[in-house]
């Protein structure tokens, strides 16, 4: 990781990281006034940090409750899926679809407040069905308060993919189209996603993914946010089965490509509590994105292209907690697309968790 990956890195967590401390700490402080009309009370502010702790942890609690626990442990198996389709703009276009196995965890995690660390372990390594060649790098993290969000990742693939399936491409009927080890594909994705939730005094993230709060009733929100991303795909074709590579689109012929995106979303949120305890999140955000990418091909210089394309990326959670115990399970998608005049790739990624935990030390009123 460069330097300048990593001073980006560590700004975005400078920068989110007491604004959620603040948040959970004076969330505490909140109290119900019996003489008020309004259901929450809160103290008068006094100074600058605690009018913006004001902010962000603000809540109306007929809507949302705060945890009523200090510390917590958690298990959770997470699951790491990824995805990628490859096409050509011919008149008769060619797809290629491929994806690597999906790669499985299993961690322990200790919390405090809204700090969770833990260990967890890739159980197909146990297992030995993961080949040195083909071990992935990925780091997720994402932090959730009331007012504002932020997901931070980055994914590097192995070189191990299955063709799962192609069209376009003439193959005898004993020819499978589907393909194990699929070699000389790598990927690199990284990014950082901010977003603003509008609802936030009655609409809690927190509640639905980190299980520090609790929605009380049912309510949504619209969302906005910004992203950046950059891929770089590296695509030795190759590799190919010959019976593909002899027929490949020359728009398909690509060493390398890079490309960065920024993107603006909108969207909307739902928390359902359906019943007692039990809470269902849906979030869906579109995104207009501007692209600049850099493409490397064997019979041509690199090509530098800037367009405009659509994004997309889907929240879903379901939990139960009451507030001592709690279980559930939530899905990450990000689906990313980007096209040119001679070829488009769809990407998506994402990670599905499941995991149980309990609260314990209850704090002090």
């Amino acid at each position: 990781m460069t330097k300048k990956k990593l001073l980006f890195f560590l700004t975005c967590l400078l920068f989110i990281f007491p604004l959620k401390a603040i948040s959970l700490l004076n969330m505490e402080k909140e109290a119900v006034y019996p003489n008020s009309t309004d259901s929450l009370y809160q103290k008068p502010n006094k100074g600058l940090f605690k009018t913006i702790a004001n902010a962000f942890s603000a809540s109306d609690t007929t809507y949302i409750s705060p945890n009523k626990y200090v510390f917590s442990l958690m298990l959770e198996n997470s699951n790491w899926y990824e995805y990628y389709r490859f096409s050509s703009t011919s008149e008769t276009p060619q797809t290629l679809s491929l994806q690597p196995d999906m790669k499985n965890k299993f961690g322990v995690y200790f919390g405090w407040k809204w700090i969770f660390l833990g260990y967890s372990i890739n159980l197909d390594a146990i297992r030995g069905n993961s080949k040195p060649q083909n071990r992935r790098t990925e780091f997720g993290l994402s932090l959730y308060s009331s007012l504002v969000g932020c997901d931070i990742y980055y994914r590097k693939s192995g070189t191990d993919f299955t063709l799962l399936n192609s069209s376009d491409f003439y193959t005898p009927n004993e020819v499978s189209t589907k393909i194990d080890q699929i070699s000389g594909i790598t990927v690199d994705v990284s990014g950082v996603n901010v977003y603003f939730i509008f609802n936030h005094k009655k609409f809690s993230y927190p509640a639905a993914y980190s299980q520090s709060t609790n929605q009380k009733r049912s309510v949504g929100s619209f969302i906005a946010g910004f992203s950046y991303t950059k891929h770089n795909i590296k695509f030795d074709y190759q590799e190919l089965p010959s019976i593909i590579r002899d027929q490949l689109d020359d728009g398909l012929k690509f060493k390398q490509l890079v490309y960065r995106g920024y993107n603006v979303s909108a969207g909307y949120g739902y928390n359902w509590v359906f019943a007692k305890n039990c809470l269902f999140n849906l979030t869906l955000m579109p995104a207009i994105a501007y692209k600049r990418s850099n493409t490397s091909k064997e019979s041509t210089a690199k090509e530098i292209i800037n367009n405009f394309n659509f994004d997309f990326t889907t929240r879903a959670g379901i939990t139960y907690n009451n507030t001592k115990y709690y279980v559930g399970a939530s899905l990450l998608m990000h689906t990313y697309d980007y096209r040119t005049d001679k070829f488009a790739i769809n990407n998506n990624f994402g990670t599905i968790r499941i995991y149980f935990g309990f609260n314990f030390l209850r704090k002090k009123k």
